[in-house]
């Protein structure tokens, strides 16, 4: 399936990364690279594995940059496909430190790790959320992401609830789209 029309800077980065420009690394990282950086230090729980694991990552969208193909996939799906291969790798190749049982608050934070699926997942609607209008991201994130009823939403934003509703339902129905063209991206 194809996905809507790549952006101008999506272009633009791709283009100068099949011409080897250093310049397109620059703005890969500038574009992408706080958000992969966030969700891999989310991931791995450690700042410093995740700044390692992000060279990897930017490494290998130098590497293998010919492989991008702007039709299929956002370059943040693409993006963020190899940053969570490049993160599962690091977890099985990580030794686990030895936990004391009375610890429990080293038990408690490996068991609410996140699965890695629902990080990448994460992300991709993030990204999906940034193409959004600001007031329907607004209320998609109140609601979906702090549980906020559309009375909530009402109250904290001030905005009618009919805006709201329709918001909502807009909100909605260009995620589902987008989505859509998003399955297309190409798994590692």
């Amino acid at each position: 399936m194809r996905r809507s029309s790549p952006s101008e800077t999506e272009l633009r980065i791709a283009d100068g990364l099949r011409r080897r420009d250093p310049e397109a690394v620059r703005a890969l990282y500038a574009e992408y690279g706080p958000l992969t950086l966030a969700q891999l230090s989310d991931t791995l729980g450690d700042r410093s594995a995740a700044e390692d694991v992000f060279q990897q990552v930017l490494l290998e969208a130098w590497l293998r940059c010919t492989t991008y193909d702007p039709a299929r996939a956002s370059l943040r799906t693409w993006l963020a496909t190899i940053a969570r291969s490049r993160a599962i790798d690091h977890l099985r190749r990580r030794i686990p430190e030895p936990l004391d049982p009375a610890d429990t608050i080293g038990v408690d934070r490996v068991c609410d790790r996140e699965p890695m699926a629902d990080i990448v997942d994460r992300m991709v609607v993030d990204g999906l959320l940034a193409r959004l209008s600001p007031g329907e991201a607004e209320v998609v994130r109140l609601h979906f992401h702090f549980g906020f009823s559309q009375s909530q939403i009402v109250s904290r934003t001030g905005v009618p609830l009919g805006t709201v509703k329709s918001r909502m339902k807009s909100a909605l129905r260009r995620l589902r789209e987008m989505m859509a063209e998003e399955e297309g991206a190409m798994p590692l």
